[in-house]
């Protein structure tokens, strides 16, 4: 079925494209409850895609940006290898449930797969059901025997 969904990943950004990632990357932030800030998101974009520590993907439908996800490369070190970790997945509300979302994880998982990446890994709310449904209908499954820890290194003005 054709859902007239592109979805690419962005090679070289261009200023255009980082500006059309970021108004929808403000859009996942306030989506999670971060406040906006003009300009931060594009800056914050443009300095981790074009340094390479991330990559993006976007699906686009007749021209407009609905989606994106952003991944990193990490090294994997008792394998000798490297996997590729989702940071960050969003479809905009409105392009819900038209294939957007799965779309873009085809498209990683085709690109980790042909740089030698060993696996895919993604992390979320414990409580994002439909998330947790659509990874798992995807191929993730919980790591069992490790338990994701954090210790913050500055203070979180939202708490």
């Amino acid at each position: 079925m054709d859902t007239g969904i592109l979805v690419r990943q962005l090679e070289a950004p261009t200023e255009a494209e980082i500006t059309r990632l970021a108004d929808l990357f403000d859009q996942y932030r306030a989506h999670n409850g971060e406040a906006i800030q003009a300009g931060r998101s594009a800056s914050w974009l443009r300095h981790n895609l074009r340094n390479g520590r991330l990559t993006a993907f976007i699906a686009e439908m007749q021209g407009e940006l609905i989606g994106f996800a952003v991944t990193m490369d990490v090294p994997a070190s008792l394998r000798l290898g490297h996997y590729w970790q989702i940071r960050d997945l969003f479809v905009a509300p409105s392009r819900r449930r038209l294939g957007a979302a799965r779309g873009l994880l085809d498209g990683i998982r085709s690109s980790a797969t042909a740089v030698g990446a060993l696996r895919l890994a993604v992390q979320t709310e414990v409580d994002n059901a439909s998330a947790l449904r659509l990874y798992e209908q995807s191929g993730f499954t919980p790591v069992k025997g490790y338990r994701a820890l954090a210790a913050p290194l500055v203070p979180d003005e939202r708490t």
